[in-house]
This record gives C-alpha cells, sequence and structure tokens, in this order.
C-alpha cells in the first residue's frame, strides 16, 4: 500500500478526537474512586517522590469547558483553566490596595484545582452547597496529600492546601479580593460573549454575582462593566441590560449556590 493511500485511509476513518474531554456523569453517592474512575486517567501513582501523576490531573483544568455557558448553547467557551489565568492576571492589581499580590495570584490559580476531580458545579446542579464543599474538600486533600504528600517532603502540597482553604474560608483581605476577582471575571467572560454573539444570546443571570462582591475597589469594577453591557444592550434596542428578565427559580438557586 503506498503511502498516500495509508495516509487517505487514516483519514477517512472516523477516530476519536483526543482534544475533546468528556465527564460521565457520576451516579449519587459521588465518590472519589467513582470521579477517578470516570476521569479515565489509570490509576495514578501515589504517594511517591513524584509530581507526574498530579501534572497529568492538571490537563483536565485544560480540557473541561465551564458548563454554565453551555445552557446558552456556547458548546466550545472558556476551559476551567481559561477562567484562572485571566483571573491571576486580574489579581496582580492588588498591589495598589496593600495586599500580598503573588498570594493572590496563587489563590487564583488552585482556587478551582478541585474542579479537575469534582467538574464545574453550577447552580442548576442542584448539588447542595454542603455536597459540593465535600467532594471538593476530599478532592484538594487527595491532590496535596495523597499525590504530593511525599514530594519535597509535602511541602508543596501543605501549600497549595493552605491557599485554597485561605480562599474557601473568605476571611482574610487576600481572600476576599480573589473571590471579588473570581466574579469580575465571569461578568467580563458574559459580556464578551453577549457581544461576540451580536445580542442573540442573554446572559443577564450572570450579572448576579455582583451582589456578592466584598470590595468597594472591585465594586466600581464591576459597576463599569454592567453599564458597559448596559450601553451594549441599548444600542440593540434591548432592554436586556436594565434587570428583569430572570425567573425567581433561578435567583432561588443561585441564592442557595451562593449563600454567604
Amino acid at each position: 500500500m503506498s503511502q498516500n493511500t495509508s495516509q487517505i485511509n487514516v483519514s477517512e476513518r472516523e477516530l476519536p478526537d483526543p482534544s475533546v474531554v468528556t465527564t460521565p456523569k457520576i451516579s449519587n453517592p459521588w465518590s472519589l474512586d467513582k470521579a477517578l474512575a470516570a476521569a479515565n486517567l489509570g490509576k495514578p501513582f501515589e504517594n511517591t517522590s513524584s509530581p507526574v501523576a498530579f501534572f497529568h490531573i492538571l490537563e483536565r483544568l485544560k480540557s473541561t469547558k465551564r458548563a454554565g455557558w453551555k445552557r446558552f448553547g456556547i458548546n466550545h467557551g472558556e476551559s476551567i483553566s481559561d477562567h484562572s489565568w485571566r483571573m491571576a492576571l486580574m489579581t496582580m492589581f492588588a498591589s495598589p490596595l496593600n495586599l500580598d499580590t503573588n498570594k493572590c495570584i496563587k489563590m487564583s490559580l488552585v482556587h478551582d484545582l478541585a474542579e479537575s476531580l469534582v467538574g464545574d458545579i453550577t447552580p442548576v446542579d442542584n448539588v447542595p452547597k454542603a455536597e459540593k464543599r465535600r467532594r471538593e474538600t476530599i478532592v484538594i486533600e487527595y491532590l496535596t496529600g495523597t499525590l504530593l504528600g511525599t514530594v519535597d517532603n509535602g511541602a508543596v502540597g501543605k501549600e497549595i492546601l493552605a491557599i485554597w482553604q485561605e480562599f474557601e474560608a473568605s476571611i482574610t483581605a487576600e481572600s476576599q479580593f480573589t473571590q471579588d476577582m473570581d466574579k469580575v471575571e465571569l461578568l467580563l467572560q458574559a459580556i464578551e460573549y453577549e457581544k461576540r454573539g451580536g445580542g442573540m444570546t442573554n446572559l443577564q443571570e450572570f450579572t448576579y454575582v455582583v451582589t456578592k462582591l466584598h470590595l468597594q475597589e472591585t465594586k466600581v469594577w464591576a459597576n463599569e462593566i454592567l453599564k458597559e453591557r448596559e450601553e451594549f444592550w441599548r444600542d440593540k434596542g434591548s432592554a436586556h441590560g436594565q434587570g428583569g428578565g430572570v425567573s425567581n427559580q433561578m435567583k432561588t438557586l443561585q441564592d442557595q449556590y451562593y449563600g454567604d
């Protein structure tokens, strides 16, 4: 068989696209073993001096799409790591606020680390906040303890765990600023998708996150983005930027998801 014929036959065959990552639904009750099996990574090498198994799991943050957009037909949107990368750059503006910029950047990079195995849980998934936190805690402790606990005497794993816990507790100024950047990045992405869609997609429900911001400085940035959105929809002859259009049921789900 000639080389050209072989190439044609290979290209004509329906081969799986290795760039497409699917995360099967995990039956209740959720468990780490089920999550690892669904990830189809094979059994990671645990309790070793090498961080390679951890490195492989990080790839899932690159390939797993943020789930909230899919309900609006945005099927090839940002990945989890896309979100975290811009968020990390945004937290570089922590310095003028007299915050620890390096800590905020690290916090941005690790805040969604557990989603590598838990997935991106959204308000409409009907997963109670306590259950979401339980799953994420199990995964973060597995990653930082079982996979990284004996790498460099567990130093990096301990640092990642401590930073993640600080972010989740939302007590320090750095954690509150970084949580705000998490929401502001989401707000930015929503208006960017609306604009790119030519006003055919209304993502107003995502503006809810503005009500959950901690700091005055980040509220100023968010209001600037909201004003930009209002002007966009006004130019389109629509009131979608002015409020309304989000069901009471969705508001209730958001309150439960983002509850204090």
